[in-house]
């Protein structure tokens, strides 16, 4: 697994198998940021559903944003390979330390990790069986497969209706893809969807909300 720089120092790694890579090349880090935590609104005492959690950085963002708050996180990922990538790496995160040791625990088959306020619970494997596993209801969810082209099954209105199923009324879902199908299939979900700022590619990312 190949890793690479992005334009603001932080690195990303390359998916053989998808044959794309897990960030945005204007920046790793910053699109965590910009992409997922500042559109959420995350504060403390937020449950996050972080789907397709992949070297950690949308949670590390999180973790970081509250400073000391508490969060407990969902994190779904089915390629142990890049989890194993997250033990090794360098980020400029403050805590992502956490991430390192629930990953660590995960791997050796420890399923809740709790560091100071901060409690991960990791669930290995496809997310569209683990998401129905996930038994409390999130105020806040980060969707980062692969593209819809090379990881469409995460992208389907029944996939979007099991994660809708565990979103509090007032909860957001966050993603970088903006495709017109993706939107749809949130809309026969029963989001509304809106534009996020476009920072790092051509297109603006999408803002999902429950309509109730």
């Amino acid at each position: 697994m190949k890793e690479v720089k992005t334009a603001d120092g932080s690195a990303t790694c390359f998916s053989d198998i998808h044959g794309e890579y897990y960030h945005s090349l204007s920046g790793a880090e910053t699109e965590a940021k910009e992409k997922y935590v500042k559109p959420c609104g995350i504060r403390p005492g937020m449950i996050i559903l972080d789907i397709c959690f992949g070297l950690g950085y949308n949670s590390a963002a999180a973790i970081d944003a509250v400073e000391g708050g508490e969060l407990e996180i969902f994190a779904l990922e089915q390629d142990t390979e890049i989890l194993k990538k997250i033990l090794e790496i360098n980020t400029n995160f403050k805590k992502y330390a956490i991430i390192q040791g629930a990953v660590e625990q995960a791997l050796s088959g420890g399923k809740i990790f709790k560091q100071g306020n901060v409690t991960l619970r990791f669930m290995l494997g496809d997310a569209r069986t683990t998401i129905k596993e996930v038994d409390r209801k999130v105020d806040a969810v980060f969707l980062d497969p692969f593209s819809p082209k090379k990881n469409p099954e995460l992208w389907t209105t029944g996939f979007f209706r099991n994660i809708r199923r565990v979103m509090k009324p007032d909860a957001r879902l966050a993603t970088y893809s903006c495709a017109r199908q993706v939107r749809e299939n949130m809309k026969d979900a029963g989001f509304s969807v809106e534009d996020t700022p476009p920072w790092g590619r051509r297109g603006p990312g999408t803002l999902a909300t429950n309509i109730t």
